[in-house]
């Protein structure tokens, strides 16, 4: 108990990070920062020490951040039945001071659509490949690509640039 509270405090910060970069919100990162460790504490025996534990955390973190968002969205399809699913696709745009410089990357990364933002955090941020993100994603290379360019614009157009 007291080696995996150790592993905790190591990694806690790293992981709240990556999932407040995934999610877009810090109270919902938390949460997904609790439960990636609920799953490491359960998965724990499957640890084998070849590489450094956050080499075997870092995954687990961003499959459990992914498979939330789908949850969400499947939860979310049910509630709201419309064919006009493009007005979930837009990002918020920035208001009042936020609009100059002012604003950061973080609160840019908050207005992403959720899957431009998986990718562009996944890709630019943590240094996956787009197949491997694909693989993570369940999207093919293309759609990883595509939603990177589409990212960066998006993000480009947040900052002013």
């Amino acid at each position: 108990m007291a080696a995996f509270e150790e592993l905790y405090r190591r990694h806690v910060s790293r992981i709240y990070g990556l999932c407040c970069r995934l999610a877009g919100d810090g109270l919902r990162a938390e949460e997904l920062a609790q439960d990636v460790f609920v799953r490491a504490w359960q998965k724990i025996g499957t640890f084998r020490g070849d590489s450094a534990f956050s080499s075997w955390l870092h995954p687990l973190a961003v499959n459990t951040a992914l498979s939330e968002r789908r949850a969400l969205r499947r939860r979310t399809s049910r509630v709201f039945a419309t064919d006009d699913l493009e007005a979930f696709d837009r990002p918020g745009r920035p208001s009042g001071r936020e609009t100059g410089l002012g604003i950061d990357l973080e609160r840019a990364l908050a207005t992403l659509p959720p899957g431009a933002r998986a990718v562009f955090v996944l890709h630019d941020v943590e240094g996956y490949k787009h197949e491997e993100i694909a693989d993570m994603t369940g999207v093919a290379t293309g759609t990883s690509k595509a939603q990177l360019h589409r990212a960066r614009r998006l993000l480009r157009e947040a900052l002013g640039r």
